[in-house]
């Protein structure tokens, strides 16, 4: 057998050759070249110059990169990244730039006051006052302000806050402040910072004049009313042995002729045939037809034509006559409801 003079090559050799071993530089030049020319240059921005003239050399100086290459810039990322969290660390403050960078300053406010409310109160707490203040307080504060500046107050509070505000303020204001809010453009943070130090300076100012009212009986009674039913069971018998007089203000505030407009029909129904007609009459004279049409829907067409006819028939009326006979009406609803043959609303699941 004749032997060949010419090596033959090595099984071993003859694999792909692997791919020299990456420096730090060159794993960092192939990240940020898989980014997007826009991410690449907010990177690149944050570099010092040294470290972007070697970054900028790699990139140059690499030339065709192979797949493997890729691979091995992305695990040696992931495998520097391993055991490291991200520190929650002045994180509101990151959500905000980057925000601010993709819509804008005005949108980010907007989208920081949902997503972080509590932050935003933190670092405007005249602001978050404002919003647990009487609308009353709120238009004596604001009163001597600049229509623009009242505005731009006015969006930071919910709407039902903010129109409640705005009725306390002189009436000559009314015009031009919700002029200025329909056509208010973008406020930059630096102007809703200067109006928060102003209102801040104010707030301190009136203080001693003017007691920044907060709470009440009617937000006491509606925190009685949005919590179970057991908790007023519990709380307010306890009241009326410290305060029978507050007791009774809570009582009536927390069950308004208003709250009827909750019953569904049925209840409706239970309730009117409880109620002498001369009463209905005149409860009714006082609403609007579309709440009218609430206790219409609980009688039959022929009785409820009839009601019509005698709330148009009976003319003008006092409204003190009108407020009686609404609270005739409450008072047999709750006698009702002791009774167990009305319910309100979901009753605190006291019932199946």
């Amino acid at each position: 057998m004749i032997q060949s003079d010419i090596p033959q090559p090595d099984t071993a050799l003859s694999a792909e050759p692997a791919v020299p071993a990456l420096l730090g530089a060159d794993k960092a030049a192939i990240m940020v070249m898989l980014l997007s020319e826009e991410d690449a240059s907010r990177i690149l921005s944050q570099l010092t110059p040294d470290e972007l003239r070697q970054i900028a050399t790699t990139m140059v100086e690499m030339g065709d990169i192979e797949p493997r290459a890729i691979s091995d810039a992305i695990a040696g990322f992931s495998h520097s990244t391993e055991g490291k969290g991200i520190s929650a660390h002045g994180r509101i403050d990151n959500v905000r730039r980057m925000l601010e960078g993709a819509v804008g300053e005005v949108k980010t406010e907007n989208l920081m006051r949902q997503v972080a409310p509590q932050e935003q109160e933190m670092s405007q707490p005249a602001l978050g006052l404002l919003r647990w203040l009487e609308p009353k307080i709120i238009g004596e504060i604001l009163a001597d302000e600049h229509p623009q500046a009242i505005a731009v107050l006015l969006l930071q509070l919910d709407s039902d806050v903010a129109a409640a505000a705005l009725s306390a303020l002189p009436e000559h204001l009314h015009t031009p402040v919700l002029h200025r809010v329909a056509r208010l453009g973008p406020v930059s943070r630096q102007a809703i910072g200067i109006l928060e130090q102003t209102l801040n300076a104010k707030i301190e100012r009136l203080h001693g004049a003017i007691p920044l009212t907060m709470g009440g009986v009617r937000q006491a009674a509606e925190i009685i009313n949005s919590s179970h039913r057991s908790v007023e069971q519990r709380v307010m018998p306890s009241i009326s042995e410290i305060d029978k007089d507050l007791a009774k203000e809570l009582e009536n505030e927390m069950f308004k002729f208003e709250h009827l407009f909750a019953l569904d029909t049925k209840m409706i129904g239970t309730l009117l045939r409880e109620v002498e007609s001369d009463v209905l009459i005149l409860a009714l004279k006082g609403l609007e037809e579309p709440q009218r049409d609430l206790f219409f829907a609980a009688m039959s067409s022929r009785a409820a034509d009839g009601l019509r006819d005698e709330i148009e028939n009976r003319g003008r009326v006092r409204k003190s006559e009108v407020d009686v006979a609404q609270k005739d009406i409450v008072a047999i609803a709750k006698k009702l409801i002791e009774s167990g043959d009305l319910i309100m609303g979901d009753g605190g699941d006291d019932y199946v």
